[in-house]
């Protein structure tokens, strides 16, 4: 088996002449890979984003083993980083912000990330401290670009769970390209692993387009199109779960009636024109429109009995509860976003770079919520108090919370940023410099925020391989949808952007191992956290109050050990330990709803050395619980209270899972030639087995809160994520 060649998004190496005083350098960069001036970024390889073995896609199945990426639901492609929610990221394909759906509540629902690996040419996360070209995100950016093929290509994948189809093309003069690509999902026969009896058929179709046209070699015009569906249908019929302790085990038995229709639809096109006129200017204007239309429905009613079992002889004991609750929502929504951006690049010599950046963004958004609950047990409805049976209470019934509004507003958004990137040496150290600021202004709030950023690495002339990097600045949460929707369900005018004072220190130390290259990372960081939203987290969906009344602060730490464990392929080990706390109207500092704490993970590859067509890749993870299991309560008026983490803490378990991927490697003309017949036609050809779940741990990824009517004591019962599932697929490429 070749080994795998090493490329970084920029590898310097500097050389100073000792006739001359100019410094010159050389650059080792991947042929049509964008150049890339942030320090804090690490480049992700494509290739092992479409090898990994993950349900929740490649490339963020494969961020998700980084130390400071966390998430506790393998059927989510969203993610937190360091004490982050899932709002707080950035993605950009090809430098266009994307959003995600906005109303899924629950990781089943989600199908497909918009990300396709098969159409990636390079992937560049940073976890925080980025340069100032990235909007006002609090947490992370992602940056994703889609390669141009050099000639007539196919390629796809078929499996239990779905498949996709890749075609690219490329005129003869190489002027003209393009890149279509379709996928197809349907999780059922994973989530028949659940332990419940539903009827689920989650159905996801994507198709998307990149095009390119060289018109000279001043010019070029590019397109990218998307769209996707996605339709989530639920029959619930019953659940079973047992939990509790082994001097308390306890069972839940709910039965359903009702079921849950949910569709999302995405579309999206950018057209984009470049002009460089020479080799320092560069100018690119982007135009882009998205459209994102949801739609919530379900009505669901469901019957429990609570019973509770002797812990010696295991014989269920006479007492128990029994209960109802009736689910409802009639939720739509409506976003539209459409703008333009103009951006240059100018670079004096090989060393320096000046950017600036302007962007415009006229929003459209409409939005009606009508989404209630109505619980019950033994005759009377919370938070109604419970009364002896018999007597009659003539006060009205009440919901347990009803949450309702109809709003449309089309603000305008402007933003823009300027910085500077530098490198030069210091004596006989070489420095890395990366400044600038970004400003915004939000008419439907009237708020402007500035973000001054940094970024300062030197590698200093030692025997040992060593680079050191600060980076910070501060960084705002600019409110959209979620943030400014408050619990009433109507969108408040006055809410402000949340905003991160960041400092990060790291060290990147290369060394070589058996004789083979290995890379030890650490990062230390510090962000002072104000003008907090709170938010309480159900699964996937985050649910904001809607008020700038908290501050708060987070810590951490981030290794990563990259390398050769195996010769000729890259694996790596992470380890972090991290906090964030939030101090909610004064009441004092408490755990927020994603606070990591430890977590180790793990991608590895290996083959076969006789046989190195057998190949296999392993994801590890171990994360910390949440502290997600808190029960809200609820006021007078239905709205969840934010007062109830102070009264009653409570953390998930812990979330443990191995992912294998195993795959035999039939035909790849790199290394065995296959001449004459049909089977010469295919460039690869691999037929692969996924374990997923591998020791089928049965993970928490929210509690359900029963309540004991005669003791009023609230039971956390586990909703638990999917069991061991094998997938079998089939790819090829002609």
């Amino acid at each position: 088996m070749k080994p795998t060649p090493k490329y970084q998004s920029i590898n310097v190496l500097f050389v100073k002449s000792q006739r001359e005083s100019v410094i010159q350098e050389v650059v080792f960069q991947k042929k049509g890979k964008p150049k890339m001036t942030d320090l804090t970024s690490i480049e992700i390889s494509t290739k092992e984003a479409q090898q990994v073995a993950s349900l929740s896609g490649g490339v963020e199945g494969l961020l998700k083993t980084l130390p400071s990426v966390n998430s506790n639901t393998e059927l989510s492609s969203q993610y937190m980083v360091r004490g982050g929610n899932y709002d707080e990221n950035l993605i950009y394909i090809n430098d266009i912000e994307i959003y995600r759906p906005f109303l899924i509540r629950n990781s089943l629902q989600e199908g497909m990330s918009i990300i396709n690996p098969d159409m990636v040419q390079a992937i560049n996360f940073s976890a925080g401290g980025f340069e100032a070209k990235y909007g006002d995100k609090m947490s992370s950016s992602l940056n994703i670009y889609y390669r141009q093929p050099t000639k007539l290509e196919l390629s796809g994948e078929a499996s239990l769970i779905g498949g996709r189809l890749t075609a690219g093309m490329a005129s003869k003069d190489k002027k003209f390209t393009a890149l279509f690509s379709g996928r197809y999902r349907n999780t059922n026969l994973v989530l028949k692993t659940l332990n419940e009896d539903s009827d689920f058929n989650p159905l996801y179709i994507d198709f998307q387009s990149y095009l390119n046209y060289k018109i000279n070699e001043k010019w070029d015009v590019s397109f990218i199109g998307y769209f996707s569906k996605n339709d989530y249908q639920m029959v619930p019929k019953m659940k079973e779960v047992e939990f509790g302790s082994i001097l308390m085990p306890m069972k839940l038995n709910v039965y359903y009636n009702g079921q849950e229709d949910d569709q999302y639809k995405n579309m999206m096109g950018t057209a984009s024109v470049n002009f460089k006129p020479n080799k320092k200017w560069l100018f690119t204007l982007d135009n882009f429109a998205y459209q994102n239309r949801e739609r919530e429905y379900y009505s669901i009613a469901s019957g429990y009995m609570l019973q509770a079992f002797d812990p010696k002889t295991q014989e269920p004991m006479v007492s128990y509860d029994i209960g109802g609750q009736i689910d409802h929502a009639r939720n739509d929504l409506l976003v539209r976003t459409y703008g333009t951006q103009f951006k240059t690049r100018f670079s004096p010599d090989v060393n320096t770079d000046y950017e600036i950046g302007f962007k415009f963004e006229k929003e459209n958004l409409k939005d009606f919520t009508n989404e209630w609950q109505l619980v019950d047990s033994i005759g009377y409805s919370t938070p109604r108090d419970w009364t002896n049976p018999g007597t009659l209470d003539p006060s009205q019934l009440k919901l347990r919370f009803h949450i309702a509004g109809a709003n449309h507003i089309q603000p305008t958004r402007m933003s823009g940023y300027a910085q500077y990137s530098k490198k030069f040496f210091w004596g006989e150290n070489r420095v890395f410099v990366n400044a600038g600021v970004r400003a915004s202004h939000w008419d439907f709030n009237n708020e402007t925020i500035f973000s001054p950023r940094a970024q300062f690495a030197v590698k200093p002339n030692w025997d040992l391989d060593m680079l050191f990097k600060l980076s910070g600045g501060i960084y705002y949460q600019s409110p959209f949808y979620k943030e400014i929707k408050d619990l009433d369900g109507n969108f408040n005018p006055n809410i402000k952007s949340q905003r991160s004072i960041q400092a990060i220190l790291s060290n990147d130390f290369e060394f070589k191992m058996v004789e083979r290259p290995f890379k030890l990372t650490t990062e230390v960081y510090y962000k002072k956290l104000d003008h907090l939203i709170p938010y309480y987290l159900d699964n996937v969906r985050i649910r904001y109050s809607g008020q700038n009344n908290a501050d708060g602060y987070a810590y951490g730490i981030d290794t990563r050990l990259f390398g050769e464990f195996v010769p000729g392929v890259d694996s790596w080990v992470s380890a972090s330990y991290a906090r964030v706390y939030e101090n909610i109207e004064g009441q004092g500092y408490i755990p927020r709803p994603t606070d990591p704490r430890f977590r180790f993970s793990m991608f590895y590859q290996d083959y076969m050395p006789k046989f190195p067509s057998m190949r296999v890749n392993l994801t590890l993870v171990y994360a910390s619980g949440l502290p997600t299991g808190t029960p809200i309560a609820v006021d007078a008026n239905g709205k969840p209270d934010f007062s109830a983490p102070y009264q009653f803490q409570s953390t998930l378990p812990s979330y443990k899972r191995v992912d294998i991927g195993l795959s035999k490697v039939f035909i790849d003309q790199k290394d065995n030639k296959v001449a004459g017949g049909f089977w010469s036609n295919f460039k690869e050809l691999t037929l692969g087995v996924q374990i997923f779940n591998a020791f089928n741990i049965l993970n928490t990824v929210a509690n359900q809160w029963v309540t004991d009517v005669q003791t009023g004591y609230s039971y956390p019962v586990p909703v638990r994520l999917t069991g061991r599932f094998f997938n079998v697929k089939l790819d090829f490429k002609l």
